[in-house]
C-alpha cells in the first residue's frame, strides 16, 4: 500500500503542478477578471481538473503494484498519462482560441471579445489598415472603442450581418479606435441601474444594494452593462473621470 501512495502522492503533485502552470499562465495573462466569468469557461476548466487531476493519479493508484516487472508498471502508468495530456491539450487549446482580446465599447454597452470572434481574414485586414490596434497571437487583452463606420453603406451592412447572426463591429479590428476616443460617447449612454438592460429585477437590486454598501451612489447615470457569454456584469463608472471604478455580479 505503501508503494501505491507513493506513486499515486507523485502522480497527484506532478500532474497538480503542470495544470497549475498552464491555468496560472492563461489566468493572468488573459482570463483575469472580468475575462474568466464573461467567458463562462467552467465546464472546460472541470473537464481538465477532473481528468489530470482525480482520475490520473487515481488509476495510478488503483494499477500501482509493487509485484508488476518496471516495464508493465511503466507502460500502464505511461497510457494514463497520455489520456491526461490528451485532456490538457484539448483544453489548453480551447482556452487559447477563447482568450480575450478586447474589452469593447460599441454603441451602447460594453461587450468582450474573444480570439475566435475574430477571423482570419478580418485579423488581417485589421494589421493591414489598423496596426496600433489590430491582434496578434501576442496580445493580451485591450479596452477599445468600436464605432461603426460613417459611411452609410458600410454601416448597413454591418448592422444587417450583427442582426442575421453574422459578424459585428466588435470583430472588425480595422474600425477599432483607442479608448479614450470613444469617452464622450460612452457618456451619454450611462445609465441609473434600474434603466440597465439585460438584468432582471430582481438582480437590479442585489447590484444597487452591492454599490451601496460599497459607498457608491446607486440613483446616477454611472452604469453600463458588460456582456459576454456568461452572464452579463454591470460596470459602474465614474461620471467625472470616466474611470471604471467596478465591475459587479448580479449573484
Amino acid at each position: 500500500m505503501r508503494f501505491r501512495l507513493k506513486l499515486f502522492s507523485l502522480h497527484l503533485l506532478s500532474s497538480a503542478t503542470v495544470l497549475t502552470l498552464v491555468l496560472g499562465g492563461l489566468y493572468f495573462g488573459w482570463y483575469r477578471w472580468p475575462g474568466w466569468y464573461l467567458t463562462d469557461v467552467t465546464r472546460v476548466i472541470v473537464v481538465m481538473v477532473c481528468v489530470d487531476v482525480v482520475l490520473g493519479p487515481t488509476l495510478t493508484l488503483i494499477i500501482a503494484n509493487q509485484t508488476k516487472s518496471r516495464r508493465v508498471l511503466a507502460r500502464d502508468i505511461g497510457i494514463i498519462v497520455a489520456i491526461q495530456l490528451c485532456a490538457l491539450s484539448y483544453g489548453s487549446v480551447q482556452l487559447w482560441n477563447g482568450r480575450p482580446l478586447y474589452y469593447a465599447f460599441s454603441e451602447k454597452i460594453l461587450q468582450l471579445v474573444q480570439a475566435y470572434d475574430i477571423d482570419a481574414n478580418e485579423a488581417k485586414l485589421g494589421r493591414e489598415q489598423n496596426p496600433t490596434l489590430a491582434p496578434h497571437w501576442y496580445s493580451l487583452p485591450r479596452w477599445i472603442w468600436a464605432p461603426l463606420p460613417q459611411d452609410w453603406e458600410t454601416r448597413k451592412k454591418i448592422v444587417t450581418s450583427a442582426i442575421t447572426g453574422g459578424d459585428d463591429v466588435i470583430s472588425m479590428p480595422r474600425y477599432f479606435k483607442p479608448w479614450n476616443e470613444g469617452l464622450p460617447s460612452l457618456r451619454s449612454q450611462l445609465k441609473k441601474v434600474d434603466n440597465v438592460a439585460y438584468f432582471a429585477k430582481s438582480e437590479k437590486k442585489k447590484l444597487k444594494d452591492k454599490m451601496k454598501a460599497a459607498g457608491m451612489a446607486d440613483d446616477q447615470l454611472d452604469t453600463m452593462p458588460l456582456t459576454g457569454r456568461g452572464h452579463p456584469l454591470l460596470a459602474v463608472i465614474d461620471p467625472a473621470s470616466l474611470k471604471i471604478t467596478a465591475v459587479l455580479t448580479a449573484k
